[in-house]
């Protein structure tokens, strides 16, 4: 996967794996966020991530698969 042309979600503070697909509209809503997380179908940096609330951290790639494509974005962290 190529990871310099990947879209970058910056958010200041800290920010939970279920929030982030949301904040970067890889999903609709809470309960699909779950659904997906829960699937098996997130990925962080490479890893099948199962748990919603992970801490996600600067520079992190989250991606989705959606069986026919994937998506990723790139996460940026700002201090507060």
């Amino acid at each position: 996967m190529q990871t310099e042309n990947l879209p970058t979600i910056t958010v200041t503070g800290t920010i939970r794996l279920g929030q982030l697909l949301k904040l970067a509209n890889l999903v609709e809503d809470g309960a699909e966020a779950r659904s997906a997380i829960q699937g098996g179908w997130v990925q962080v940096d490479g890893v099948v991530q199962t748990q919603r609330g992970k801490q996600l951290q600067d520079g992190q790639i989250i991606s989705v698969d959606f069986g026919d494509h994937l998506e990723s974005v790139r996460l940026e962290v700002l201090p507060q």
